[in-house]
């Protein structure tokens, strides 16, 4: 099955800039779609602000929801112009509340009161109506696993504690609560130090997958990988490998950090998903365990992209706090290629400015990096040996660049490859890829400096498609007069001279003239 990507009639150049006054800001920014964001306007807003690839996130809402999303996309990157990935998270092995009773105590709503030291029951029938006292939960070998006086279950991002006080071994789990709280109905539940034995895909995941293949979507994110073969498996779904759908592995346990280095040969990217993984290990590690997993991602050119609750009290504030713009730039200055909203955009009241300040942040922090200092650090990473001619060739453009103090490098590619390549030694200035295939140029939206530009077709000599893409830059504001430009290309079929290779070109009276052939 092909997948339905939309035919564009013109060449389109993605540059958000309406809100950022010509900046050029290499970080992308994912945001999760929700029902505060949910219509044309509200999309066309959020594009402009910076937004480049949208999730959708498969734990919330239905079918037809998210065929709304897609649909509205689809119209406010049309009226815009510009181009914007589709990230579908699917929900993977997760354990969840099951329903609760009403409760009329709080006006009707399915959500009841625990109290610090009361006994609490959770039971394995998912028929089972909760209330303030017993709860069911969706996984059933619980009361297996459950070891008195030890296990812990962390329900709702560890907001609620519970410790295991007697098991039956068979369908009953008797606890203590460990603190005042609410309990709602699907909340997510964490078991820290045990190992899940679900699979990674869900006959729902396996829906929602079919889903998006049939709509086009260019990412898949794995909750709770564990293993190389948890990627494997969801890239056996019909439709994700034949597509060339790229899978995003999300790292939420301790056992997807002790697999991480398979995980990652594995996956196409990788997120850091801190919401889970700050509930299963000790928070105190999840810093470390994102620095650790944000370098091994830069050293092999993977994208990374850092997420939950980078701007969380933006969900009901129009400004961050210090500590949330620290960690946002903190996340940029490490490496991070993307960082991802959540709630703030889902559901929050001032979506369109949390859009605005992160990428605000990113820019910022952007500033700061001494490229040059980490093009040697990423250089001295790779073995001699192990460095293909490709990479080779990528390499040299961004020290050229460096060089020349050249202000963009247009790599032409057909599948992308030569612009990821050089954007892992991480050049001072914008990436420009010229492609004429609108999935690869939605793809590169995750890779950090990567600027798309997708054109209907290759010319027949590189100079030509090279010139084309270079005086759309300078008329979009990436260049200026006397601007240096490496260009550097990937094999293209049909395409004179499309070996790897490198040229150097300069602004002369508005046009390129290329010095080096």
């Amino acid at each position: 099955m092909q997948s339905a990507h939309i035919k564009r009639a013109h060449s389109v150049l993605y540059n958000p800039s309406s809100e950022l006054k010509g900046k050029k800001c290499k970080t992308r920014l994912v945001c999760t779609i929700g029902p505060k964001t949910n219509s044309v306007e509200m999309m066309g807003r959020l594009l402009g602000a910076g937004m480049c690839v949208v999730r959708m996130n498969t734990a919330h809402g239905d079918f037809d929801f998210h065929q709304s999303i897609i649909d509205n996309l689809t119209q406010a990157c049309d009226e815009h112009h510009t181009l914007c990935a589709l990230l579908l998270d699917i929900k993977g092995p997760e354990i969840r509340t099951c329903k609760l009773q009403a409760n009329p105590a709080r006006d009707g709503k399915h959500e009841w009161p625990l109290t610090k030291g009361q006994q609490f029951t959770f039971v394995t029938d998912k028929t089972f109506l909760g209330d303030s006292n017993k709860a069911a939960l969706t996984w059933k070998k619980l009361p297996q696993i459950a070891k008195p006086n030890e296990t812990r279950i962390l329900v709702a991002d560890g907001l609620i504690g519970f410790k295991v006080v007697e098991t039956n071994g068979i369908d009953t789990v008797t606890c203590v609560v460990e603190n005042n709280a609410v309990l709602g109905e699907n909340k997510n539940v964490n078991i820290p130090g045990e190992i899940v034995d679900l699979p990674a895909v869900t006959e729902k995941d396996i829906e929602f997958v079919a889903f998006g293949v049939k709509n086009g979507i260019d990412f898949i994110a794995g909750s709770f990988i564990r293993k190389a073969q948890d990627i494997r498996d969801i890239r056996a779904l019909p439709g994700v490998k034949e597509n060339d759908i790229k899978i995003i592995a999300k790292i939420e346990n301790q056992e997807g950090i002790d697999n991480f280095d398979e995980i990652l040969a594995e996956a196409d990217g990788i997120m850091v998903a801190r919401g889970d993984l700050g509930v299963e290990i000790p928070l105190p590690e999840v810093t470390s365990q994102q620095k650790m997993m944000i370098n091994k991602c830069n050293l092999v050119g993977k994208p990374v992209i850092t997420a939950t609750q980078m701007l969380e009290s933006m969900i009901t504030n129009p400004r961050p706090t210090r500590a949330e713009v620290a960690d946002v730039w903190n996340a940029v200055y490490d490496g991070s290629d993307c960082v991802m909203l959540s709630g703030e955009t889902a559901a929050g009241s001032f979506p369109q400015e949390a859009v605005h300040i992160m990428t605000e942040i990113c820019c910022e922090a952007e500033t700061k990096i001494d490229y040059r200092q980490l093009f040697l650090k990423l250089r001295q990473e790779v073995k001699v040996p192990l460095l293909n001619v490709p990479e080779s060739v990528a390499s040299s453009a961004v020290k050229t660049a460096w060089d020349l103090q050249a202000n963009l490098i247009v790599a032409l590619s057909e599948t992308g490859n030569t612009a990821r390549l050089v954007s892992k030694y991480r050049p001072h200035c914008p990436i420009v890829c010229v492609t004429c295939n609108e999935g690869v140029a939605k793809r590169l939206l995750v890779t950090r400096g990567v600027f798309p530009y997708l054109v209907d077709h290759f010319t027949g000599v590189i100079e030509q498609t090279a010139a084309s893409a270079i005086l759309r830059a300078f008329r979009d504001g990436f260049l200026k007069e006397g601007d240096f430009i490496v260009i550097t290309s990937g094999a293209i079929e049909g395409v004179v001279g499309g070996t790897s290779m490198m040229r150097v070109a300069h602004i002369v009276n508005g046009v390129p003239n290329f010095i080096i052939r």
